[in-house]
């Protein structure tokens, strides 16, 4: 399942992407410790099997947590939560 995390204003649309499925053959977990912002929990999936997810206070406020992670000028190729999972399970929509 892709499960999409964020929202979408005037000024755009701003959402972390997860493949739960390829999250759920994890076994690393990195996800968790890999945001600087610590945006990310693991919940269990329908199978209680833990997946990672974006704490739910921190849904609306992607573009302004990120921002460090996400500049305008000189982006990484790799940002620290996709480095962080090797499963490469997490993108971003802007």
């Amino acid at each position: 399942m892709i499960a999409h995390y964020g929202f979408e204003d005037g000024s755009g649309v701003f959402y972390i992407t997860i493949d739960t499925g390829k999250c759920a053959r994890c076994e690393d977990r990195g996800c968790a410790g890999g945001c600087p912002e610590g945006l990310f929990a693991l919940e269990p999936d329908d199978e209680d099997i833990p997946v990672a997810g974006i704490r739910e206070q921190a849904r609306n406020a992607l573009k302004a947590a990120c921002a460090a992670c996400k500049p305008l000028e000189r982006r990484p190729a790799l940002l620290p939560c996709q480095k962080s999972c090797g499963l490469e399970a997490i993108t971003h929509s802007w």
